[in-house]
């Protein structure tokens, strides 16, 4: 359950993501027709609002940590749940999505280029990410030799590594840890942030040539691979030794 995650982390946050090969529509009345449809299913989000380079948002105010979101932008539909009650709650919000799509978008199955669903952690800590990254993550590997050389301090470790997960590679997992701390910071100063660590780990999903592809049969078999690899790979390898060394450090 997200109850579990959230208890691990300071904020933990369900997207998903339709990436389009085309443009999508930007006509008024489609646009205020998909959020107003949007809108009659949660009439708590009531914040509209459009940003650079044309991008729409649609979102509801955060209350006890709480938050839903809706995107559009160029090439891509956006949707998300910060800290959610439940998996099921933003899953909700997702299936929503993918059954508007199509008839008030005009997003065929020949138009998907990718479909995404990425669980993200955030990890409050006012001093170096970098530092508590390379402590936590990169301690017992190669890159570990060069912090033994003298006056040398991590300052730029947000490591990305994307994986094939089936054999025709179209099913692809990426995990992502990103540093905030800045690596103009005046020497010989503690580093400080008001951000936070963010570990992020996405499952996408690349159409097949072979066969018309179905987004919710994906979105169900990608959220079931998420919670999987999560569970099993992510929390005791990834999360687990990053609250260690967080709360290592807070006692120094």
């Amino acid at each position: 359950m997200s109850s579990s995650y959230i208890s691990l982390c300071d904020d933990f946050y369900i997207d998903m993501h339709i990436n389009t090969k085309l443009p999508l529509p930007r006509q008024r009345d489609t646009l205020l027709a998909f959020f107003e449809r949007i809108q009659k299913q949660f009439p708590s989000m009531g914040c509209f609002s459009k940003g650079e380079n044309n991008e729409y948002c649609l979102e509801e105010e955060r209350n006890d940590g709480q938050c839903r979101w809706i995107t559009l932008e160029k090439d891509r539909i956006g949707s998300g749940v910060v800290n959610p009650s439940t998996f099921e709650d933003a899953y909700q919000q997702d299936n929503l999505i993918i059954e508007l799509a199509p008839y008030m978008l005009s997003v065929s199955h020949l138009d998907i280029d990718s479909l995404d669903v990425t669980f993200t952690m955030d990890f409050d800590y006012a001093g170096s990410h970098d530092e508590v990254i390379a402590e936590a993550l990169f301690g017992s590997t190669a890159f570990n030799c060069l912090l033994d050389l003298p006056a040398v301090k991590p300052v730029a470790f947000s490591p990305t590594v994307v994986v094939a997960l089936s054999e025709d590679c179209l099913t692809q997992g990426k995990i992502s840890v990103e540093s905030k701390t800045s690596v103009y910071e005046p020497r010989g100063k503690r580093q400080t942030t008001d951000e936070a660590i963010s570990l992020s780990f996405t499952i996408r999903q690349f159409p097949s040539s072979s066969e018309n592809f179905d987004a919710r049969k994906s979105f169900e078999n990608q959220h079931r691979l998420v919670e999987e690899l999560m569970a099993e790979k992510i929390v005791p390898n990834f999360v687990q030794p990053l609250i260690n060394v967080i709360a290592q450090k807070r006692l120094t």
